[in-house]
């Protein structure tokens, strides 16, 4: 790296963590997840306005690679946060009605939004009209595990059952869209999937072998205590990030993203018990916190804005919005609700998972950054549906409260960390201030 792509990329860094501070704090100050301004951050910067003259000033192209390999980094690290602090108990005792809602909430917009493929085929040059069309049933099928986990979070539900439910329906649903797109992948005629097969043999020996040994490493490593609160060594923190990293790097060459290779393996992270002695485990999750969640995940939001134009977008592209919105939420909020009542969910619970899985944001991202490469979509239906996800993930909040006007959500909510304790409670430290 030259000194001047050193100046340009630090300088940039300082104009996106500014920018997503700014426009997230202001989202949460209106009820949203920060992730919205995160987003919409990078949208305004982009060509939408003045024809990109801000990015280009701000952000040259000579530092996008950069930040893109951090923002991949951040993305990691925060979907790793989540899978550690899923309650397992909770997720094993609902995952009979968490596989039906997932079921229905993938097959029935997956089935409009390829209905939609067709009526739009005619309007937008893709490079097969096949994997078009199971590329939009599939990125209609999502449900933003990361920002659920983020709204959850927010109106203090991560560990009641509802929120529970909606994390697992959200983490099969998206397994089920990473499938699908594995499908449009090979339809594209990318690489053979066939290393999916291998899918259930890693999953095997992250937990046969790769937890005990982990478990064997963080307890003979142990940690240092100080002023009453354990610090990892450094063995055990290395350890957790090379394992992180494989892990990554295993999911993504079998075909899967990383981000899931990044999930299982924080839900394979042994975990002690932290109200007797210090544990390690917990001690990496809050020093990653910061890093992860506040340094390098807005990066990932605002390069994904910049890929949006919507300055031509005219009366035939406001069309297909409407058209791409009413299926979206169409699909996905009935089918949430249809496969929570088959469980015989009650109504009021059912509509909140409804409300729930129709946030996209963050998944929906990545799956239209890998549609945008494969020449699935083109720059305005890629931007159209980034504009869908952002208005469903804000509508979430809205129509949330409506559903579930009381703050404290349940009443009958499990044992959980003391405040601060959880990764993604706060996102952040224990004992800083809020940092999202």
């Amino acid at each position: 790296m030259s000194s001047t792509q050193a100046q340009a990329l630090f300088l940039a860094l300082a104009v996106v963590l500014a920018l997503a501070r700014l426009l997230g704090a202001a989202a949460r100050r209106i009820g949203q997840p920060a992730v919205l301004g995160e987003i919409l951050s990078g949208i305004l910067i982009g060509p939408t306005f003045f024809h990109g003259a801000l990015a280009h000033h701000l952000l040259p192209p000579l530092v996008l690679p950069y930040l893109g390999a951090l923002a991949g980094l951040g993305l990691a690290l925060f979907m790793f946060l989540t899978g550690f602090e899923l309650e397992h108990a909770l997720l094993r005792s609902q995952g009979r009605t968490a596989a039906s809602v997932a079921l229905c909430s993938t097959a029935l917009p997956f089935a409009l939004g390829a209905l939609l493929a067709v009526r739009l085929l005619p309007y937008h040059a893709v490079h097969s009209h096949l994997g078009f069309i199971l590329f939009l049933g599939t990125a209609m099928a999502v449900t933003a595990f990361p920002v659920l986990a983020r709204i959850l979070a927010d109106r203090q539900m991560m560990q009641t059952p509802t929120g529970g439910l909606a994390l697992a329906s959200a983490a099969a649903s998206d397994v089920l869209a990473w499938l699908l797109l594995a499908l449009v992948v090979v339809v594209s005629g990318g690489p053979a999937q066939w290393r999916l097969l291998l899918v259930p043999a890693y999953l095997a020996l992250l937990l046969g072998v790769v937890r005990p040994v982990l478990r064997r490493v963080l307890t003979a490593e142990g940690v240092r205590t100080r002023d009453g609160r354990g610090t990892p060594s450094p063995g055990a923190v290395a350890a957790v990030l090379g394992g992180l990293m494989l892990s990554c790097w295993a999911t993504e060459w079998m075909g899967l993203h990383y981000i899931f290779g990044a999930f299982v393996f924080g839900a394979a992270l042994p975990r002690g018990d932290t109200r007797s002695v210090p544990d390690p485990a917990h001690g990496i999750a809050d020093g990653l916190r910061s890093l992860g969640v506040v340094f390098l995940l807005p990066i990932f939001f605002v390069t994904a804005g910049l890929n949006v134009d919507l300055s031509h977008l005219g009366s035939r592209g406001w069309w297909e919005l409407a058209l791409i919105l009413l299926t979206a939420v169409v699909g996905k909020g009935l089918g949430a609700f249809v496969g929570a009542r088959a469980r015989r969910l009650p109504l009021r619970q059912a509509g909140v998972l409804a409300v729930l899985m129709n946030a996209r944001g963050l998944t929906e991202l990545v799956i239209l950054s890998v549609g945008l490469q494969l020449g699935m979509l083109d720059r305005p239906l890629y931007s159209l549906m980034v504009l869908m996800a952002v208005v469903t993930t804000f509508m979430t909040g809205p129509v949330l409260w409506l559903l579930h006007p009381d703050t404290r959500v349940e009443q009958d909510r499990l044992e959980v960390a003391p405040p601060g304790q959880g990764a993604l409670a706060e996102h952040q430290p224990t004992g800083a201030a809020p940092v999202a």
